[in-house]
């Protein structure tokens, strides 16, 4: 059964008024997979906050105390022009980090194979040293430099189909070969920093804008299949975001529910061959609630396979 982690305070986080990054994503993913039937066929667990020795393993000392010197009593303190902190935003970015260490400790016990993390804020941007893009931690980052701590694990992948690269996670794993970090987005287009990075484990595949279903199909065939075969990840991770979705607002990639159910189900049969199908996902992008629980759900049946 796909383990489902959740919780109640990624609500708490807010930016402005009016910006894309809010509560009501998770909250309709949640609606949507009640109103559908999906919700009794997960096993649902509350997400625990990260350890401060996981969050070392990926960002600098100083970043994290500074960000943590940042965080208001009430209001907005401004980290970059998109993203910004309210008292409730270190919180909900703990508990998004910490879903990610809680779920490489239940896939390597043995209790989970394959988990989904529905949290905010997303985590893809944040860089060793810096947030920015809505991002505070690498909450994917975590996750594998958690499973890299333990003794068992040598090698992991993690895959992003989110409209954005994934910056950060190319920050922070560029200069470290026991991470295969494939990345496909949009471009040119935000945040125009590591796309043309050349590293053997970094694997950066650019859509231009008006990409299609079919287009990215094929790219992803030609440029992710055969790293995984290479490299033979004992782990697997998806940066899941959803707003490459053709009616999402902050891209221009043209791409149908169909499309993310097609790359989850072709990362599951990648992770079936190489590390007995295990596979943990965390919520990155998606800014149409109605695209994003439904693309959100796709994933989901195909996760759960």
């Amino acid at each position: 059964m796909l383990s489902f982690l959740s919780h109640s305070a990624y609500d708490e986080h807010k930016m402005h008024d009016g910006h894309p990054e809010r509560p009501e994503r998770t909250q309709s993913i949640l609606s949507h997979l009640k109103e559908t039937g999906q919700w009794p066929g997960f096993k649902h667990l509350q997400a625990c906050p990260v350890t401060d020795e996981a969050l070392q393993r990926v960002h600098e000392p100083l970043y994290l105390k500074k960000i943590s010197a940042s965080a208001p009593a009430s209001g907005l303190v401004m980290i970059d022009p998109d993203t910004h902190l309210c008292p409730g935003s270190l919180p909900a970015a703990r508990l998004a980090a910490g879903a990610m260490e809680q779920a490489v400790d239940l896939v390597l016990s043995g209790q989970s194979k394959r988990i989904f993390s529905c949290a905010r804020p997303p985590g893809h941007h944040a860089e060793h040293d810096a947030g920015m893009g809505f991002c505070f931690y690498n909450n994917v980052a975590v996750g594998a430099a958690t499973a890299l701590a333990h003794k068992s694990i040598d090698r992991v992948a993690i895959l992003d189909f989110d409209v954005h690269h994934g910056n950060g996670t190319v920050d922070i794993f560029k200069d470290n070969p026991s991470v295969l970090v494939a990345s496909s987005f949009q471009h040119p287009h935000y945040p125009n920093r590591y796309y043309d990075i050349e590293r053997a484990n970094i694997v950066n595949t650019p859509l231009k804008a008006g990409t299609e279903g079919s287009e990215f199909r094929k790219a992803i065939d030609r440029d992710w299949l055969p790293a995984l075969e290479k490299f033979k990840p004992q782990l697997v991770f998806i940066s899941a975001g959803f707003d490459a979705h053709t009616d999402d607002p902050l891209g221009d990639i043209h791409l149908e529910e169909e499309d993310f159910k097609w790359v989850t189900e072709l990362v599951v049969g990648a992770a079936k061959e190489h590390c007995e199908g295990k596979v943990i996902s965390t919520l990155e992008g998606g800014y149409n609630l109605d695209a994003l629980a439904r693309s959100v759900s796709a994933h989901l049946q195909a996760l759960a396979d």
